[in-house]
């Protein structure tokens, strides 16, 4: 690390970490960058809030390391294990357990994770040592300071399993090898007194009110995450280090404990319409605990005036006129596990125009027994644009876009909801503004009904998820749809006018949210009975509560970085490929949807191997068991 420290990081439009407004922002505010002596930093209240900008600086993607963290090693690590999102091309590799060691995605993130953690622990030792810093700022400042490397360590430990844990004055100038974690407990301890700390010292609230800092919410859901990640390691997880039932126990217990502080805190509540926590108008909602909010500003001319290193669109979208590049696509299995009614399908994708899929024609999938909503069907409803190109013979017509490998026609509309399809898609069109969610209040809910679930409360545990399934099913929306669409459609009606102002006459001006505001259905099905009969339809192995909290995360959380993680702890991963994924071996998959699944799932891949340049740099450092001496 260098003796210098860069005060100061992004200006306001690039919104680094999901700040609201400009005139919220104002910590981020700096006319320029300035290099001042360390020491300078901790002069006084101000300096300190402002030097701990370098830590939170690495929430954001950072062209140092490649410029796609939050997007791609996340994406790889965090949600194509689970093969509910797929891809092609170079990226194939991460939907049949073929990465390996030298996977550039695995050192992108190794590499800034660990930036990040040696900026956060020479902050901190400047920070413990300051005297000119009043005591309730420095307090808030190293709880904000230990809940940001909290936060990357979990990421370490959730990917490769145990890694170098750096201390406070530790960083790779003057510890430039160190061995591994000895065992999972004591990586997850270290984790555990960070969040602990950080909780004790934050407020519900944001320091100065400006949203993007770490908070309590933050510091407990992650703490929580953390406990239930050691329990996981002490009794199905190990991987050989050793069971103990009754610690593992306690962490459940303290896990809740920490989820219900959030539940009873009154800081936090749902979205009332699950579809809209990806638009521009729910920018750090009452939902939202931990989020990075991309922003491209008004820089919609070029490629050199993005303000998010992340490319979004062009990793997302529909590859055939549309400009998209292959990394994420979504299974027909995943599309397919929905019940009618469930909005969450429809507010997370949109599919190809494969002519089997018809309100005549259910032969697709008889579970939806000729259910769909035209809305989403070979069209983008948020951008009002068809997908593919347009003519007869388009590959957005089959169930498996053919480009090069089979992958399936249907794309996120997460990610893909303010960027053009159509308009001017290399050049103005490619503004993508996009939540990234690490933490959302129905993680809390899933997971504190999976702790309950554990230690014998099962009523509790069946009432978050059913709480959930009314969210999800529109019962929330019913009642409100007028307040509702004043606030979620004039960003799409504006959207249009901008594009049709730009050459494009296709879009027209809405009178309903492009996914009408309302539930479909009379009542909801009651979890438990709706769960216990899939379960036996399928022929799960896992209890039917796992089922539950985990078929409810795939809902919720797809293409949300969570997802693999969470199941993975839960110990539903093997279920899960197994069940949902069952091996086939099909030459041509045209007019099926299923996906291809021919390979064995090996459950100690989850932990992901560390990166070779690591090994080399650091002899100190060894391999994970599934892929010691195989590179």
């Amino acid at each position: 690390m260098k003796a210098k420290y860069i005060f100061g990081t992004l200006v306001c439009s690039a919104m680094a970490l999901g700040f609201t407004s400009c005139d919220n922002d104002e910590f981020l505010n700096v006319t320029q960058y300035n290099v001042i002596e360390m020491a300078a930093m901790y002069e006084n209240d101000a300096n300190a809030k402002t030097g701990l900008n370098g830590v939170y600086d690495m929430m954001y993607p950072n062209g140092a390391y490649d410029g796609d963290w939050g997007f791609k090693p996340n994406l790889f690590t965090g949600s194509h294990p689970t093969i509910d999102t797929q891809a092609t091309g170079w990226d194939k590799d991460w939907n049949v357990q073929k990465w390996n060691a030298s996977s550039g995605e695995l050192l992108n993130g190794w590499k800034h994770v660990y930036a990040a953690i040696c900026r956060a622990n020479d902050y901190l030792t400047g920070l413990e040592s300051s005297e000119k810093v009043s005591a309730p700022v420095k307090a808030k400042l190293e709880g904000e300071g230990r809940a940001l490397r909290g936060f990357f360590y979990h990421w370490l430990g959730t990917t490769f399993g145990r890694v170098p844990m750096l201390a406070t004055g530790e960083n790779f100038s003057n510890t430039p090898q160190k061995a591994r974690a000895e065992t999972y407990a004591e990586m997850w301890d270290f984790v555990i007194e960070d969040f602990k700390a950080a909780a004790e010292l934050l407020d519900w609230e944001p320091l100065d009110g400006q949203y993007g800092r770490a908070t309590k919410g933050m510091a407990l859901a992650y703490l929580a995450d953390a406990y239930m990640w050691k329990a996981y390691r002490l009794t199905d997880g190990d991987n050989g280090m050793g069971k103990d039932e009754a610690t593992a126990k306690q962490c459940y217990e303290q896990a809740k404990t920490a989820l219900k502080q959030i539940l009873d805190s009154g800081t936090y509540e749902l979205n009332r319409s699950f579809t809209t926590n990806w638009d521009p108008a729910s920018a750090w909602g009452k939902e939202a605990i931990w989020v990075e909010q991309l922003d491209e500003g008004g820089n919609w001319s070029s490629w050199g005036d993005l303000t998010s290193n992340i490319n979004l669109k062009w990793y997302v979208a529909c590859p055939e006129g549309n400009g998209g590049w292959g990394s994420l696509f979504l299974s027909w299995e995943w599309w397919s596990s929905y019940e009618v009614g469930d909005k969450r399908r429809e507010g997370s994708a949109v599919t190809g125009a494969v002519p089997q899929i018809n309100p005549n024609d259910p032969a697709y999938d008889p579970q939806y027994e000729g259910w769909y909503v035209e809305s989403v069907y070979g069209k983008h409803p948020y951008l009002q644009e068809s997908l593919g190109n347009g003519t007869a013979d388009t590959k957005t017509k089959q169930f498996h876009f053919f480009n090069g490998e089979y992958a399936p026609s249907i794309w996120s509309s997460k990610f893909w909801r303010t960027a053009s399809a159509q308009y001017n898609s290399w050049g103005g069109g490619m503004w993508s503004s996009a939540p990234i969610y690490w933490k959302r209040l129905p993680n809390v809910m899933l997971d504190y009904a999976e702790c309950c679930f554990i230690l014998g409360d099962e009523t509790e545990g069946w009432k978050q998820i059913n709480a959930l399934r009314q969210r999800a099913f529109g019962k929330l929306e019913d009642g409100h749809e007028a307040e509702l669409t004043a606030k979620y459609l004039p960003f799409y009606n504006g959207f249009a006018t901008f594009i049709n102002g730009m050459g494009n006459a296709n879009a027209v001006q809405l009178e309903e949210y492009p996914i009408p505001f309302g539930s479909y259905v009379d009542e909801v099905a009651d979890a438990k009975t709706y769960y216990t009969a899939l379960h036996d339809k399928k022929g799960f192995s896992s209890p039917v509560w796992k089922v539950a909290v985990n078929e409810e995360r795939r809902k919720e959380f797809n293409c949300e970085w969570c997802l693999r993680p969470d199941m993975q702890r839960s110990n539903y991963m093997e279920d899960h490929v197994k069940t949902n994924y069952p091996k086939r071996n099909n030459d041509d998959l045209t007019n099926i949807p299923w996906t291809n699944r021919d390979y064995d799932y090996n459950g100690l891949k989850m932990d992901m191997p560390i990166p070779e340049d690591e090994l080399n740099k650091n002899p100190l450092c060894d391999q994970n068991p599934a892929y010691a001496g195989k590179e």
